[in-house]
Formats: C-alpha cells, sequence, structure tokens
C-alpha cells in the first residue's frame, strides 16, 4: 500500500506554490497526498519567518501532526526552517530539517521514515540557493498561484527574507509560458503571478536576462487563462510601460499590490526603502489616471523603529488622502540579524498595537468606499467553490468580493453581473446576467 503524505503550509502565496511542486515530487515517488487529519506517514510543514511568532505556529502544527499520527515522520522546509534549523530540531516530534537549497531534493532526503530521536539537518548557506526551482499551486481550480521569481537582492532593514530565499533569481520565459498553458489545459481560469520581489524578475545565473514587463507581455498571449493577476510589486519597479500595458491588457486584470511600508520619507529611509512617498503618489496617480476602477492594495508597517506619533499621523494623512482600496497593516517585530533590530527609538507594544488598528478600520473605511464606488456597474465575476452559511463567493476583475446564494453550476464559471449593495458583512451582492462568459 502506497505510503501517505499531508502538507501545512504557513505564509505566503509563495509557499503555497512550493508546497504544491513538492507535493507534486512525492506523489510521483509514490506516496498519495491525503488530508492533514487522515492519518498520514509523513507531514511536510512549511513555514514563514515574517512575523515573530513563527516558532510557536510551527510548534503547534508538530505538536497537532503527532496528535493525529504519533508515529508520522515529519520534515520541516521554509523560511524559517532555513534562519533557525538548530531551534526547529529541538522541537520534539521533529525528523528532519532542510533548508532553502535541500526542500526541493526532499525525495532524496527521506529515505527511511523511521522516526528519529534526535532530528536531522540539512541546510547549507543561503548563498548555495542558487538555482531557480518552478512551482505552481493546483488544488483550488479557481485560481492558481504561479511561482515566476525568488530571492530578492533588496536590503530593507526589517527583512529576514535575503537570508531565508538567497538572491533574487527568476524562471525563464519560455518556461513560464509552458506552465501557464499546462495551467490553462487543466482548467483554471485565473492565474497569480508570484515571486519574492516579482517586479525584479529575469535575473539568471546572477545576469539580467529579461524584465518583468517582456513576461506580462508574452503572457497576455497565453489561450485558456481568462485572467493574470500580479501579486505584489514594489513602486519602483512598476513602470509606466507596465501599468499603460495593464490598461489596454486582454487578460491582465486591473489589480495591484504595491508595498509603501511608511508614509513618512523618514522612516522610509530608515527602512532603506528604494523610493520615497511623491514616487508612490505618482504610481497612484497614474494607474487611476488610466483605470478609475483600478483596485490598489498597499503593505503598511506600523512601530518601526524611531517612528513617533507625528511619523505615524504623516503616514496615516498621507494614506487617508491616497486614492487606494485596501491595506494589509503589519505590526512592526524584532527579527535577528536584521540592521532594525538594533536601531534606538523602540516603540513600546501597546503603541504598536494602537496604531495597528487605526490603520485596520481605516482600511475597511477605504474598502467601502471602494466598493460604493463600483455599485451599478456590471462587471465578470469567477466563482470559487466555497460554501459558508449556504452562500458562495467569488471576486471581480478588480478584485471586489462577491457574495451570492451557492450554485454548483456557478463553480468556476466567470459570470457577467451587476453589482447592486454592500451585504451587513462588507461583501458586494449582485444581480445576475444570464449571460455566461466562460464555459
Amino acid at each position: 500500500m502506497n505510503k501517505k503524505v499531508a502538507f501545512y503550509t504557513l505564509g505566503c502565496k509563495l509557499n503555497y506554490s512550493e508546497t504544491s511542486s513538492i507535493g507534486r515530487q512525492f506523489n510521483q515517488a509514490g506516496f498519495n497526498t491525503v488530508e492533514f487529519t487522515d492519518t498520514p506517514d509523513v507531514f511536510v510543514i512549511n513555514t514563514c519567518s515574517v512575523t515573530d511568532n513563527a516558532d510557536k505556529k510551527c510548534k503547534k502544527v508538530v505538536k497537532e501532526a503527532l496528535r493525529i499520527s504519533p508515529n508520522a515522520y515529519i520534515t520541516i522546509v521554509g523560511c524559517y526552517a532555513q534562519l533557525k534549523p538548530k531551534e526547529i530540531a529541538e522541537i520534539p516530534g521533529v525528523d528532519m530539517v532542510l533548508g532553502a537549497a535541500e526542500k526541493f531534493q526532499i525525495i532524496d532526503y527521506i529515505t527511511d521514515l523511521t522516526k528519529k530521536d534526535k532530528a536531522v539537518v540539512y541546510n547549507q548557506p543561503v548563498s548555495e540557493a542558487k538555482d531557480f526551482v518552478a512551482g505552481f499551486s493546483i488544488g483550488d481550480r479557481t485560481r492558481t498561484f504561479l511561482k515566476v521569481q525568488d530571492g530578492c537582492d533588496y536590503s530593507c532593514t526589517f527583512c529576514t527574507i535575503p537570508l531565508a530565499r538567497g538572491n533574487s533569481r527568476s524562471d525563464t520565459i519560455e518556461h513560464v509560458i509552458e506552465q501557464a498553458n499546462e495551467i490553462a489545459a487543466s482548467g483554471v481560469k485565473e492565474i497569480v503571478l508570484t515571486g519574492v520581489n516579482l517586479g525584479d524578475f529575469g535575473i539568471r545565473d546572477g545576469q539580467r536576462q529579461d524584465k518583468f514587463f517582456d513576461l506580462v507581455k508574452a503572457l497576455d498571449e497565453v489561450e485558456g487563462i481568462n485572467r493574470f493577476r500580479i501579486s505584489s510589486i514594489e513602486p519602483n519597479l512598476l513602470s509606466d510601460e507596465i501599468i499603460e500595458f495593464v490598461a489596454q491588457s486582454k487578460r491582465f486584470v486591473p489589480h495591484f499590490h504595491i508595498p509603501l511600508q511608511s508614509g513618512s520619507d523618514k522612516i522610509l529611509g530608515l527602512m532603506r526603502r528604494r523610493y520615497k512617498r511623491d514616487l508612490y503618489v505618482s504610481r497612484v496617480a497614474k494607474i487611476k489616471q488610466l483605470m478609475p476602477h483600478c483596485c490598489i492594495g498597499v503593505d503598511v508597517i506600523v512601530g518601526f523603529p524611531g517612528e513617533t506619533r507625528d511619523d505615524f499621523i504623516d503616514t496615516y494623512d498621507f494614506l487617508n488622502e491616497l486614492d487606494i482600496s485596501y491595506l494589509h497593516v503589519f505590526t512592526y517585530s524584532e527579527r535577528e540579524n536584521t540592521l532594525a533590530s538594533e536601531m534606538s527609538g523602540v516603540v513600546p507594544g501597546s503603541t504598536r498595537a494602537e496604531r495597528s488598528k487605526m490603520l485596520h478600520i481605516l482600511s475597511d473605511k477605504k474598502r467601502r468606499i471602494f466598493y460604493e464606488s463600483q455599485l451599478g456597474k456590471t462587471d465578470e465575476v469567477l466563482f470559487e467553490g466555497d460554501i459558508k452559511d449556504g452562500f458562495m463567493h467569488g471576486f471581480t476583475r478588480n478584485y471586489v468580493k462577491i457574495k451570492t446564494a451557492y450554485d454548483p453550476l456557478l463553480v468556476n464559471e466567470l459570470k457577467s453581473v451587476q453589482l447592486t449593495k454592500i451585504s451587513p458583512d462588507g461583501d458586494v451582492e449582485i444581480t445576475e446576467s444570464e449571460e455566461i462568459l466562460a464555459h
């Protein structure tokens, strides 16, 4: 009987695409992928290091895994595994820890599924993670996360990702197109492009060989995929030509997620970001000039060392006046081996929490204003397969979340609808047009 493997993924979309790729390796090696609760023989836990409770989350998942299947072989991979392998090896029940260069050779390392007294660690320096390993998530039929870039050459003072994932490196355009065609053949209608620093796409063997814009143009010609979504792109890498192209594109949707991190030039300098806020203003203005209906999401960090009350109010006012659609708010947390962790002007935890709450409220307000601006319009919705309290959800091209009564015929269908009102839970309700746009 085939051995069973289950996966658990913490963190970003990139991790989900990589977990799927690792899963396909297990399937090719004769393992059956099962649910976490289905007493697997092997658990693979893909970790994240972006927030300070990575260790707590990892321990909790391991504990649950052992409760479900006490004799299962437990392997930990991902960013946390690269940064703190020894710490993970001390977690009771962990059998193996694989670093960034090793995780994609996991089948070679799993030769014996006997529980270990002490975890084995295979973890080269992150500088050894030189090769780009492709990946995409399959399972949620409606959309797929397609990894096209990995690593980062930037040195933001708060970030451990270069330490966890190594230098910037990318797939080839030809191979990305091949994968997009494979995804299209599986029936998926939307691809979300992911990477650590997506706009830096095009570096191979340490040399720039392509530009992200070239990839965007090539993907726009792929038949069978109705939508491409750009997951996140640095403001300094979001060029006019990309914005202009998306505005008239056949397949790229009017939705950008653009990290800001702070609305204060002083704090941006301390963070070593590669732009000032004026550049951010000009990016938003350019997008809204060409696509007034475009959805713009923003990452922002509160409580960075040196952030005074005035600096925070500066950020708050800046975001309040900006024509954006929602925020992803991160409360700054100290990370080992980062310059920021040694900076003076530490902001008390209670102040960080208070600032985070203010920006969460602002985000809710921004989202509602954006949704209200879309009411009365007709748009195309791609419906998901989820059911909650008798309702299903979907997203418009410009990322308005739609709610309607569950209908199995709508799953993974594109349908033209009219956006009519905002429901009490904040999603948008619709009046359906009869026309289904894609079967």
